[in-house]
């Protein structure tokens, strides 16, 4: 694979530097900085760019031009995917990000190894959209390890935006690790929905797999962002998702109940 080409967007000079500083490795060259949106859509015009990172606040024009330009892909000779991140966390922010094509929303501060591994799991064949479709066979042994890794992509199969939707209307942020985990797990449930009654012994080893961590690790942070959830008491969202009143303020669901929920709805779902 070829080194990933990185255009980094943020009219902080210091934070844009620091950014080109900390993700520039063996598989990313940082291309240039814009400090405003103008910059950046004259860039995108004539640039080989494969990923913006980019601020949503910005002089001239903000991000929401440039996903827009991005959607549009008008004389550029890529369209790049693009990754936003702000320090701007409302819903309606974020939102508006991934309805105009955001890949991924990252909070400010954010931790510069995962941004990198995200990118460059963005940027390889995305392997579940075909298990999804050969629906057989094991995972591990479908996928193997390293087709695992780039499940968390979102730009290949439609069950990514659905499920961001859904997390944001339950009020699940994009930026705790649980959210990474939750949404690997209701896919891998999706595909292969016999796995859900293997929590313990297939379904977290194997989403530990995918994040080179602990399937404890991986248990921890799930139920971190379903209290999250609750925490935020967006019950009303929650109930209405499911299509009737089925949990209270004081009736959290397990780990193993919600992943059900989410994958069940995505299944039935004649949208899907």
């Amino acid at each position: 694979m070829s080194k990933i080409k990185l255009l980094i967007v943020d009219c902080d000079v210091e934070n844009g530097g620091r950014s080109a500083k900390e993700l520039s490795s063996d598989f990313i060259e940082v291309i240039g900085i814009a400090t405003d949106g103008q910059e950046c859509l004259e860039m995108m015009k004539t640039r080989d760019i494969d990923v913006i990172l980019t601020e949503l606040v910005l002089p001239m024009y903000d991000g929401y031009a440039i996903l827009e330009a991005a959607a549009a892909g008008v004389d550029m000779p890529k369209i790049p995917k693009i990754f936003v991140m702000s320090k701007l966390m409302g819903e309606g922010y974020i939102n508006k990000a991934m309805k105009l094509g955001a890949s991924y929303y990252f909070f400010k501060p954010c931790n510069y190894s995962y941004v990198s591994t995200i990118m460059k799991n963005a940027m390889e064949k995305d392997p579940f959209a075909e298990y999804l479709n050969e629906g057989q066979g094991d995972v591990k042994g479908s996928l193997g390890v390293e087709g695992m890794k780039t499940m968390n992509t979102r730009n290949h199969h439609p069950i990514e935006e659905k499920i961001a939707k859904i997390f944001i209307s339950v009020g699940i942020p994009a930026h705790i690790k649980g959210y990474q985990f939750l949404r690997s797990a209701i896919k891998l449930v999706v595909a292969k929905p016999e796995m859900i009654n293997s929590i313990t012994k297939q379904l977290y080893p194997g989403v530990a797999e995918i994040y080179n961590t602990s399937a404890s690790k991986v248990e921890r942070a799930i139920r971190h962002a379903i209290e999250v959830a609750w925490n935020r008491g967006k019950l009303d969202n929650i109930n209405r998702l499911f299509g009737f009143k089925i949990y209270s303020a004081n009736e959290k669901p397990t780990n193993g109940e919600f992943i059900a929920l989410v994958a069940d709805k995505l299944m039935v779902d004649s949208t899907y």
